[in-house]
């Protein structure tokens, strides 16, 4: 009886095994991921698409436009070309709570669940019937054999329907709800292949510049171990082009992506903003330093639509002093034939949620 009041139809952390698509909501954009298995353990990019979305449909991880989104996703799944309809969603690691418990690994799945609920009901600032809680075992805890880590995580009710009506009224079936920052862990795994030292000292920072957000996460040991959203991104970019060559808002986006702005552009607009940015993260990680208990970052790995800013990673680099790549994830798969590789280098840094929401068909 508990279990069916803990878990709603949608498991945040349970893995699944069916065929399905990534389906990442960001800010700006929607973007759908298929993947194929390819031979052992590897995958196939069998195709993908990003579907711009109307202004304010999404403001703050929040969908402001049910409507606007659900058509939106219905065009991106007729333009992918895929008879896939499970999809894979995930939510904003604002929208959720999560936290790491020790429980004795003796626990029956009954006592561990009334612990779980106990727990919950401790850190959680709403009622447990408001919420959508799942948890999942990681495995044994830092204190021995005789415990094991178990992670918690929570949403409210309605920002996880939201989504699911979108993926509903496109005519496809959410059967995964994920957060975005764990989506991102297992793309950022496929990415280790760019970056030298042992992974199993390392420490990699994902910074994810979208449209109004940067989410950076820390992951050590395939783990997130700390999660922060700035409001700053891409559209910041478009207002200060509009300001300075005196243009409206969508049409300094529209010259930015063709190229064409004025002459002067690089060094009075983008070079100033890639310096504030660089400026951002290089806090953010010392941020970091003084919160937790860990004083190294080895490898920033670049993410999101401002990751192919030209320069941008030197710029990064240079500030904060450590290696920066730009994230593509597909760097080691297979490809079919029907995606465009030129097409795909420069999207690829915005696919990583996508991506590694895709991924969930593959876990055991």
């Amino acid at each position: 009886m508990f279990k069916e009041k803990i878990l709603s139809q949608l498991e945040f952390l349970i893995p699944k095994a069916p065929p399905l698509l990534g389906v990442d909501i960001s800010a700006s954009a929607i973007k759908i991921v298929e993947l194929a298995p390819a031979g052992k353990d590897g995958y196939r990019l069998e195709r993908y698409v990003i579907e711009a979305l109307p202004k304010d449909t999404v403001v703050e991880g929040n969908i402001a436009n049910l409507e606007a989104a659900g058509e939106s996703l219905q065009r991106a799944w007729r333009r992918l070309g895929s008879r896939v309809k499970n999809v894979a969603m995930a939510l904003p690691a604002s929208a959720v709570i999560t936290k790491k418990v020790i429980i004795p690994a003796t626990a029956r799945e009954e006592d561990m669940e009334v612990q779980i609920e106990s727990e919950a009901n401790q850190y959680l600032p709403f009622a447990l019937d408001e919420v959508n809680l799942d948890f999942q075992v990681l495995g044994q805890a830092p204190t021995g054999p005789e415990e094991v880590e178990v992670l918690i995580a929570a949403s409210r009710k309605e920002k996880v329907e939201d989504r699911v009506a979108i993926a509903e009224s496109a005519g496809l079936k959410a059967i995964i709800m994920d957060v975005e920052s764990y989506a991102a862990q297992s793309a950022i795994e496929l990415v280790e292949s760019q970056l030298s030292g042992k992974s199993s000292e390392r420490i990699i920072a994902a910074v994810d510049i979208g449209a109004s957000t940067m989410r950076i996460a820390m992951y050590k040991d395939g783990q997130a171990v700390y999660v922060r959203e700035q409001q700053v991104g891409g559209n910041q970019l478009n207002q200060e082009i509009a300001r300075h060559f005196n243009i409206e808002v969508d049409e300094a986006e529209k010259e930015k992506k063709t190229g064409s702005l004025p002459e002067g552009y690089v060094a009075e607009v983008l070079q100033p903003f890639m310096e504030n940015l660089s400026l951002e993260i290089a806090r953010a990680v010392q941020f970091f330093f003084t919160s937790t208990q860990y004083t190294k970052v080895d490898h920033i790995v670049l993410a999101g639509g401002c990751a192919m800013l030209p320069g941008l990673g030197d710029v990064i680099s240079a500030r904060a002093q450590i290696d920066t790549v730009v994230a593509n994830p597909f760097s080691q798969m297979q490809i079919a034939s029907r995606v465009s590789q030129r097409l795909l280098t420069q999207d690829a840094p915005a696919l990583l949620v996508a991506c590694g929401l895709a991924m969930r068909r593959f876990d055991a």
